[in-house]
């Protein structure tokens, strides 16, 4: 057996030997992977240069407000369209064509205008009667009604036929709508030309359907933006709820940490059964009603997903999905109960760490702040990025001419060889584009501007790591708690990770962000081979996106550990990542089973939590009950804020409970690390708990004998 296990420890590296003067993280240590903390700070240099070259050349305004065919703003302030924030196009019905998507620009002349139509009206009825002068509005800036119908139409300077119009996304949209199963655009189902000619109105649908193919979506997202302005406040106060009912149970487990674990358990186990209960009676109450028994498949996709609710087979699926989810948490709670009371001896020696350290329950602040930092900038650049080219003109010609989708100048035009060549172009804004070396060059700069992101961000979070790591290792390794533990333990750990360790954390973050570019990439062939019917190059794509998700699920882990031990001992990135590997693989039964129940009772704490708010809140916005009388708002979708609030529950609650998992993580590795330096002697006593002890059978020696 002592060879085996000699064996073992060869194969995995060698236990980490007694040190006399080991007391806990090493203050006397030096800086790690300097050239990774170079490499890093020539980067941020790189990274700001990016940002001020975009933020030189770029015009948010160009997301924010539509363009006319001149190149021009609408509704922007400084500018001759400042009281015009629409966007008005003459034919709507020419924006289905297929030059769209090689243009991104409709192949009709669009001015901005005031407020969209609102009437029906021709060019042929209006030019000699009192509407005139509405019609003028939409017509070119300075026209002159000097020209005959014919050539006013032909040169472009007005459009034939006016249609009631909603604005949408700033642009001009006919009002669609059904009467009595037939599509109409008002109150109309006929317009005429603008030369007398009736035509139906199906065709002018059609068009605006076609050129607006994302209507029902947009409807949707309206209609959520919507339910969102009525309710965010009770958004909020539902969030609030959920910090509120995190910190308690934090603070609960400081002091119950063993009857909180097992409330918990017994909570998730009722909540679930509750909503098994709830399932059944809605499945009961169905029976027999009408359309009750359609199924899923044959009802299809529905916008409004209150319609679900009225099927048996939804609420079969919600009981039968939450049915197995019970039956799965109690086996596992049958068959690793031993395993779950070491589990709880870690959490409550991780809840009297957290209460040594308080402050550390504020650390995720500050990397929130980072991260938002982060998000902010490189948000920021990708839009002045995307903003940064410059207004290409080319010629449009409804009739065959060889010059149509050659660049132009505006200006000169009218009196150009184009022009005479072909009489009826016209020289309008396509796009926003550019020929010079910045301009080829936008794609690789956005590639880069993703990839800082990915490198900053997984730099404030091993920051964070570190940090927390460092405090709650002193805690572990200091033998006589708390006097042994320094003033500030957080502080000092934040201290030694930036002076220090920049560069490992630098190194760990790069290697990190080299795959999520790679998955994003990945992501990007995906959506373009999606239309492809290579079989073997989808199979391939997928198996090369399973196996980077993967690799960066693995990455994190061992990034993880490996920071623990830059906390712990000051070693560069590549020692620490290899001694954490090889002291988790000496004891990966502990590790395989120990540590990921500790991850499962964490869990069952957030679905607590997100649980109790998600019933609070369904049952409020759903009027079940009521503050006062008509508390809840009036929505047209009771799942939007339902679902706000328990996604932000439980961002709320991981955010508290990963300083408890980073404290479990750390006082885990220190706990294998103390079994192998220590043997309980009263040289080398062991600084687990006394009730790790006992549960492990270990003792020490000293307190024994006395």
């Amino acid at each position: 057996m002592g060879g085996d296990r000699q064996d073992y420890y060869g194969k995995h590296g060698t236990p980490q030997k007694y040190d006399p003067t080991f007391k806990g993280p090493i203050y006397n240590r030096g800086c790690t992977d300097v050239i990774c903390c170079v490499v890093l700070l020539l980067a941020i240099v790189g990274y700001v240069a990016v940002g001020i070259i975009a933020w030189t050349h770029g015009d948010p305004r160009k997301v924010i407000y539509p363009t006319d065919s001149r190149g021009e703003f609408c509704g922007q302030k400084g500018t001759k369209n400042a009281n015009k924030p629409f966007l008005f196009y003459f034919n709507i019905v020419k924006c289905a064509s297929p030059l769209v998507l090689l243009e991104f620009q409709c192949p009709t002349p669009q001015i901005c205008v005031e407020k969209c139509p609102d009437r029906y009206l021709t060019f042929l009825n209006a030019r000699n009667s009192r509407d005139f002068e509405y019609y003028k509005q939409f017509c070119v800036p300075g026209f002159q009604n000097n020209k005959g119908v014919a050539e006013v139409l032909r040169d472009g300077d007005c459009p034939a036929v006016l249609t009631p119009s909603k604005p949408l996304a700033r642009r001009c949209f006919p009002a669609i709508h059904a009467h009595k199963g037939v599509l109409m655009v008002g109150n109309e189902t006929t317009y005429e030309d603008g030369l007398g000619s009736r035509k139906n109105i199906t065709e002018l649908v059609e068009g605006a359907k076609k050129a607006n193919g994302v209507l029902e979506a947009r409807q949707l997202a309206m209609r959520i933006f919507e339910d969102y302005t009525v309710s965010w406040y009770w958004i909020v106060i539902g969030l609030v709820i959920a910090m509120v009912m995190s910190l308690l149970f934090i603070i609960l487990l400081r002091f119950l940490a063993g009857i909180m674990v097992w409330v918990m358990i017994v909570m998730v186990i009722l909540v679930l059964g509750y909503g098994i209960f709830h399932c059944y009676m809605e499945y009961s109450r169905l029976r027999g009603e009408a359309g009750s028994d359609v199924s899923l498949v044959d009802l299809g996709f529905q916008t409004d997903l209150r319609v679900y609710l009225h099927l048996r087979q939804t609420w079969m699926a919600f009981m039968i999905i939450l049915s197995i989810l019970e039956v799965v948490i109690i086996l596992l709670l049958i068959f690793l109960r031993k395993r779950i009371l070491i589990a709880i001896a870690l959490i409550k020696e991780a809840s009297r760490a957290v209460g040594y350290v308080m402050c550390s329950l504020l650390y995720p602040l500050v990397t929130f702040f980072l991260l938002c930092l982060c998000i902010a900038y490189w948000a920021s650049t990708a839009v002045f990025l995307s903003t940064s080219n410059e207004a290409v003109y080319k010629i449009f010609d409804d009739a065959s001419c060889s010059l149509a989708g050659k660049t132009c100048n505006p200006e000169t035009f009218p009196s150009s060889n184009e022009s005479r060549l072909c009489p009826n172009a016209r020289c309008q804004f396509a796009f926003y584009g550019g020929e010079s070396g910045y301009h080829r060059a936008l794609l690789g700069l956005q590639i880069f501007n993703a990839f800082m992101f990915f490198w900053l961000a997984n730099f404030v979070l091993a920051l964070g790591q570190v940090t927390l790591a460092g405090a709650f290792a002193s805690y572990y390794w200091a033998l006589r708690k708390p006097d042994d533990l320094p003033a500030f333990p957080l502080f000092s750990a934040f201290g030694r990770a930036l002076r220090y360790h920049t560069g490992s954390l630098a190194f760990g973050a790069l290697i990190l962000a080299i795959v999520q570019i790679i998955r994003v990439m990945l992501e990007y062939l995906d959506q373009r081979l999606k239309a492809a019917e290579n079989k073997f190059a989808k199979f391939l794509m997928t198996c090369l996106k399973c196996c980077f998700w993967c690799l960066e699920k693995f990455i994190k882990f061992l990034n993880r550990n490996a920071y623990i031990m830059i906390a712990i001992y000051g070693t560069n990135f590549c020692t620490s990542a290899r001694n954490a590997f090889f002291l988790l693989m000496r004891n990966i039964i502990r590790v395989a089973v120990l540590d990921k129940v500790t991850d499962f009772l964490f869990l069952l704490g957030k679905l607590l939590i997100v649980g109790s708010v998600g019933i609070l809140a369904f049952f409020f916005f759903t009027h079940r009950i009521r503050i006062v009388q008509d508390t809840a708002p009036p929505l047209n979708y009771y799942w939007v804020p339902i679902l706000t609030v328990i996604v932000g529950s439980y961002l709320i609650a991981h955010g508290f409970f990963s300083v408890y998992g980073m404290c479990v993580d750390t006082l885990f590795l220190c706990f294998l690390e103390d079994l192998e330096r220590n043997d309980g002697s009263a040289e080398r006593p062991y600084f687990m708990s006394s009730t790790l002890k006992k549960l492990l059978n270990k003792t020490n020696k000293k307190l024994a004998e006395s």
